[in-house]
């Protein structure tokens, strides 16, 4: 066994294989895979298997387009052909309309990936699945690319072809401990000896916490019960003459796909169970959990019902085992929160049909330190802290129990909810607050006019249209009032701290105390990789000057992360989190500078306090840090305040505000208004894949600094644009153009949605899309697909909405 490789992958299973692989494809020969026992002994070797390109968003269309290929290639190997089911076809069923412009939405995602999705109605679905009924079904979703595949072959095959390219493979090598350094190096201790390596990465299915607790972590994964049996025989199969698609029920929650002449059919029942919590039996390996089919009677009736011939068959045997669930049900794929040189690919619930793609997408980020595709759906760091095992079982269950039911944009799931909260929480909702969660923070959706008012699940406008309506107008005619928790805060000291932010950004940093400025921060790739208000705060008798640095809410361990790795040895920056101690109010509209001069004795006039200003006062009694930013484009003002001075802070503002009727506004409103001022969200408009010049932000960029990093990525693309952010309007008054959308030209796809929401102000459908570089003039006219329907629309200049400063 080597003492020394560059990378050490621990888990034997579909993650860990499918990374070794493709580490190796990206040019790293050097690594090494340890699996305690033998190759597939976990979940992988029962996992049912089967391979679609049905995704929740085009990063995971796009690593499961990648699956298949590659399991068609090692199909074809003559060598160690890989047995694999590949297009049978797959239907994913609806009884109701709203899931079908799901489906619809999610086929036009798929469009600008490439893959074709066709909707079916109920006859359709019974023609091409002629063992199903039509009894209270409305239609489905039909993925031709759809099938299934031999576990324990896909994993020989990827182990044997990193081996061949000289990667080693250490059977029955429990990993017993994990040594960082001081140069952030590892050894990895196992029970035949000691390996040194650069990298270490967690792949290790159920156990993932027994690693992580070997380097001081506690990813928020847990294990499912699944089951399903397969069945005798069924003569409609055997007189079919091909191959029965995959079929899967969100309405009886169960799937089933052809095993042999009869069917494999697994369940998501109700009355679902964890595994493991309490610890794993070191002894549990190639093994079951006891069959427990009571467990599974409603379910098992519901699959009766749609598919009478079951009923009709014996069971030859059936499979109860373990199966990975994160906090939101998408896998942890890229860096570990808070360690150097460490990795995951983890919680893979569908790994089988996910995990060529997701080695892949964890390879490039070792090797080239991004992939391809903007990885934030699958990155570990999406999850703030408040991730425990609890919750994270809380979460599990619920995701169990809706497999198949997507989730709508407008709907909040109830388990783990109030995980961060604020002392504003039960004011709001006392208010009648609609909370959505943003990285586990209760924050304000919308006001409801009364506590029965409930809006449906859609991708539509939906009921809360007129309500957010009065919110911003409230913010445009006088003044409101919104709680913004969880927003993301460091502060920054030391000698160097403004030289050391100066060389992250690509922006002209603010170096005048007092005062502020929007800036972004390129990885070595020169694309975008964070976007962050920094703030120079005075000295004062709360401290000496210092820095803050302010983020997306989801932003916090991200951000950190990136900040950290780059401090250097012989600078001195000190980063210290804010995060949880600190909340804003923001109060917007033509009478807010009235509300806040009538509870604080400073001078808020424009000339004392004009635009990106920032300064430390009170508000009433409490202590604060005032900032004139606006994100609304009303006159506005972020004040920041101690959690523990929160609720003083906002009576202080809410009895000011009564001379002016002032309201409370949530994020529905904020989202609207920020659309008409041209102003982007990270991660839906902000991604790793394009530069600042692409995303149409050329004005926060400065390329006669000496140096920042990403510019010399930037020089030598000379300003060529691979894509173009642009602004758009929909004739449509119906529904939104969600994230994912296709833009739509002459039947060619020319472009993808990345945000679109109904602006009040403006009275436009607005949505931005990254299309090519021919079609961002002003005034271009295309069609996007929305929900089906090819809606006309066109580019107009960002930022229809004029407002004030």
């Amino acid at each position: 066994m080597k003492s020394q490789t560059r990378v050490v992958v621990i888990g034997g299973g579909i993650a860990g294989c499918s990374t070794l692989y493709h580490l190796t494809q990206e040019g790293w020969t050097d690594v090494v895979l340890v699996e305690r026992n033998e190759l597939t002994s976990g979940t992988t070797w029962h996992s049912a298997a089967q391979v679609t390109n049905f995704g929740m968003n085009q990063t995971m269309v796009g690593l499961k387009t990648h699956s298949i290929n590659l399991y068609k290639e090692l199909r074809d190997d003559a060598d160690y052909p890989v047995s694999y089911n590949h297009g049978d076809g797959g239907i994913r069923l609806a009884n109701t309309e709203a899931h079908m412009e799901g489906y619809r939405h999610f086929a036009s995602m798929a469009r600008g990936m490439g893959i074709e999705f066709e909707i079916l109605d109920a006859a359709e679905c019974a023609r091409r699945h002629p063992l199903i009924s039509t009894d209270n079904l409305h239609g489905g979703l039909w993925d031709a690319n759809d099938g299934d595949i031999d576990p324990a072959s896909l994993c020989q095959a990827l182990a044997r072809r990193a081996r061949k390219a000289g990667a080693e493979v250490y059977r029955n090598t429990p990993v017993t401990g994990l040594t960082q350094h001081k140069d952030d190096s590892w050894t990895v201790h196992t029970e035949h000896g000691d390996i040194d390596c650069e990298i270490v990465v967690n792949a290790c299915g159920y156990r993932v916490n027994e690693v992580g607790a070997m380097m001081g972590v506690e990813h928020p994964v847990t294990s499912m019960e699944h089951q399903y049996f397969v069945t005798e025989d069924i003569p409609a199969i055997v007189d079919a003459g091909h191959r029965m698609p995959l079929l899967r029920c969100p309405i009886s929650d169960y799937y089933s796909r052809q095993e042999k002449n009869g069917l494999l059919v697994g369940f998501y029942e109700q009355d679902c169970k964890t595994w493991g919590m309490d610890g794993i039996d070191p002894h549990f390996v190639n093994a079951l959990c006891p069959d427990d089919l009571d467990r599974i009677t409603d379910v098992l009736e519901g699959a009766f019902e749609r598919m009478p011939a079951l009923m009709e068959v014996g069971i030859k045997n059936i499979v109860n085992g373990p199966i990975t669930y994160t906090i939101d049900g998408a896998p942890l794929v890229g860096p570990i929160p808070g360690k150097r040189n460490a990795f995951c690919c983890i919680g893979l619930r569908a790994g089988l049909g996910e995990g060529g793609g997701h080695g892949w997408m964890l390879a490039q980020q070792i090797v080239h330190g991004e992939a391809c595709y903007d990885t934030w759906c699958i990155d570990p760091r999406r999850f703030g802290e408040h991730t425990n095992v609890e919750i994270t079982a809380l979460k599990a269950i619920e995701d169990y129990q809706n497999e198949f039911r997507f989730h709508f944009p407008n709907e909040h799931r109830p388990a783990g909810r109030n995980a961060k909260t604020t002392p504003l929480t039960p004011v709001m909702a006392a208010e009648g607050a609609e909370f959505t969660v943003v990285n586990g923070w209760e924050r304000v959706e919308f006001i409801k006019p009364s506590p029965d008012f409930h809006v449906t699940p859609t991708f539509t406008f939906d009921e809360a249209f007129d309500i957010v309506g009065a919110e911003v107008a409230a913010v445009q005619t006088s003044v409101g009032i919104c709680e913004v928790n969880g927003f993301n805060r460091f502060e920054i000291t030391g000698t160097d701290a403004a030289d050391f932010l100066d060389r992250m950004v690509c922006s002209r940093l603010p170096r005048k105390a007092g005062r502020l400025g929007l800036t972004y921060l390129l990885n070595h790739d020169g694309n975008v990789k964070a976007e962050a208000t920094i703030a120079n705060i005075p000295a004062s008798d709360r401290g000496p000057v210092r820095i803050w640095y302010g983020s997306a809410a989801a932003s916090e361990l991200h951000d950190m992360d990136w900040l950290q790795q780059h401090i250097a040895a012989d600078e001195d920056v000190h980063i210290k989190s804010l995060t949880n101690d600190q909340t804003i109010l923001v109060i917007a509209g033509p009478k807010s500078r009235d509300v806040l001069a009538a509870v604080s004795r400073a001078d808020w006039s424009n000339e004392a306090f004009p635009f990106l200003s920032v300064r430390e006062c009170y508000i009433g009694i409490a202590p604060a840090t005032v900032m004139r930013v606006s994100f609304s484009g009303e006159m506005a003002f972020e004040i920041h305040i101690p959690n523990a001075s929160l609720y003083a802070a906002y009576l202080a503002l809410r009895e000011a505000g009564k001379a002016h009727d002032m309201r409370i506004f949530g994020a529905k409103a904020v989202d609207s208004m920020r659309m008409e001022m041209g102003y982007l969200h990270w991660k839906a408009d902000i991604i790793t894949e394009f530069d600042p010049f692409e995303m149409s932000l050329p004005r926060f960029v400065k390329m006669d600094k000496p140096d920042f990093i990403g510019k010399k990525a930037l020089e030598s693309r000379e300003g060529k644009l691979r894509k173009k952010l642009i602004s758009m309007v929909l004739d449509s008054t119906d529904a939104p153009a969600r994230g994912g959308a296709s833009v739509m030209l002459d039947g060619n796809v020319i472009g993808t949605v990345t945000s679109g929401d109904w602006g009040h102000r403006t009275g436009l459908n607005i949505a931005y899309a990254f299309v090519d570089p021919m079609y961002a003039e002003p005034d271009t006219a295309f069609a996007v697909d929305v929900l089906g329907n090819m809606i006309p629309a066109k580019v107009i200049p960002a930022g229809p909405y004029e407002g004030f400063r």
